[in-house]
């Protein structure tokens, strides 16, 4: 499955949520999913442990079809090998990360080549069997990364720049520094303007519990248009981290003009914003009505922000009313509800990311494929719905160019139980402009 990243400079360039998806970012499930102890959950918020074998194989239909399609696909973890070969990188990297190991992992670590190294810092370095004991630290020399098929996460292409994100967990800040790597590193981003880094100040260390400092991550950061982008506050993007993107937003000169905040319930299962919301056409929109809708309890709070203005401020919304915000700068959406119209289901199929769709082109949605009752309702509303396997196997055809509302279907038994959709797999690098 390894393919190579393309060697010359390429660029980035991402003014919205649905226009034809170029090139994207994705991570497939490796040894870091076998290796997972169930002590691990809890600080990693996964709600299981995952069947290695059956998410990769999940994973490459889901990969097959964006390729299939004509999506350039990059797999991180080749960008990461070929970031280690150059050795400013490399002692960038081992300057963050190898202070913390025992210095016979150190030692291990150093003699490895680029490809083995980016392979263990994800994967992890498991103790010899005779000196594993029973705890997390008694099994490692490393840690291993199993978020890290979450490749939405660590980074935000918005424009033609970057934003890192700063993880509130602080056994995924690995994750954060090798997506750094990459991008100040790998010859493909070369150029490529850092727009926020929210983790600067931590440059010389891991950041420590209880600092105050502002947390972001990219399933929280929506970029709707080149002028308007939502972001999440959640359990994993604090008031702090939103504002410090603001702040950062205003100091660009073509950057948005709009940021809407975006209150989440504090529940397990609102993650991200991403997870409640995602737009799959100019005028569409998954969404889970008793967050996303006035009238419920949980009816989120939104804030709208003017990034144009001397110092931004924020301007409250009544609940529930981030689509009535987002119409009044010309993002006009019609709601699909996540689970169709039975709250019951609204429910089951939120869990298991149904309102976590990924655009390829405008009306060209992927969605997992246990979300039946999402598919219905997109079915009604004029999609024409495509199996993964009728795609691959030739029985259907969908062209990314033609103006058609198509809802693919990909597996999804082993990947959904690691609580991330479509959206939250891939970082797109590169969408056309004006969608």
């Amino acid at each position: 499955m390894e393919t190579r990243a393309l060697s010359s400079t390429g660029s980035v360039h991402v003014a919205s949520e649905v226009g034809r998806l170029r090139s994207v970012l994705v991570h497939e499930p490796g040894l870091e999913v076998d290796r997972m102890v169930p002590a691990m959950m809890a600080e990693l918020l996964f709600d299981d442990i995952l069947y290695g074998d059956r998410a990769r194989d999940e994973h490459r239909r889901f990969r097959r079809v964006l390729e299939l399609l004509g999506v350039e696909v990059l797999e991180a973890s080749v960008l990461l090998a070929e970031t280690l070969e150059d050795e400013e990188a490399r002692e960038w990297v081992e300057g963050f990360v190898f202070p913390h190991l025992l210095p016979p992992v150190r030692k291990s670590l150093r003699q490895m080549s680029p490809a083995t190294l980016a392979h263990t810092l994800v994967a992890g370095f498991p103790l010899p069997p005779e000196q594993r004991g029973s705890s997390l630290d008694d099994l490692f020399g490393v840690r291993p990364l199993p978020n890290f098929c979450f490749q939405r996460d660590t980074q935000v292409v918005l424009g033609g720049g970057v934003v890192f994100a700063s993880m509130a967990n602080f056994a995924r800040h690995r994750e954060a520094l090798l997506s750094r790597a990459i991008f100040r590193f790998h010859p493909r981003f070369h150029g490529v303007p850092v727009l926020h880094d929210p983790a600067a100040e931590y440059r010389d260390r891991p950041p420590q519990p209880g600092e105050g400092r502002g947390t972001l991550e990219g399933g929280d950061v929506l970029v709707l248009s080149p002028q308007v982008v939502a972001v999440g506050c959640s359990e994993r993007t604090n008031l702090k981290g939103v504002e410090e993107l603001a702040g950062a937003l205003a100091q660009m000169d073509d950057g948005p003009r709009w940021l809407f905040r975006v209150d989440l319930p504090r529940r397990r299962a609102f993650m991200h914003l991403d997870t409640l919301f995602t737009p799959v056409s100019q005028d569409t929109c998954l969404a889970y009505p008793p967050a996303l809708l006035p009238g419920h309890d949980e009816s989120v709070e939104v804030f709208e922000y003017d990034l144009k203005e001397k110092e931004p401020s924020r301007d409250p919304e009544p609940a529930g009313a981030l689509l009535q915000a987002l119409s009044r700068r010309g993002l006009e959406y019609e709601a699909i509800p996540c689970g169709g119209s039975d709250p019951m289901v609204q429910q089951r199929e939120q869990w298991t990311d149904g309102a976590n769709g990924l655009a390829l082109a405008p009306g060209v949605v992927v969605l997992y494929d246990r979300n039946r009752a999402t598919a219905e309702s997109l079915a009604d509303r004029g999609f024409r719905i495509v199996w993964a396997d009728d795609l691959l196997l030739g029985r259907e055809e969908v062209d990314l160019d033609r103006d058609e509302k198509v809802c693919l279907l990909v597996p999804s038994n082993e990947l959904s139980r690691a609580r991330g959709g479509a959206h939250c797999l891939t970082h797109p690098l590169l969408r056309d402009f004006g969608s």
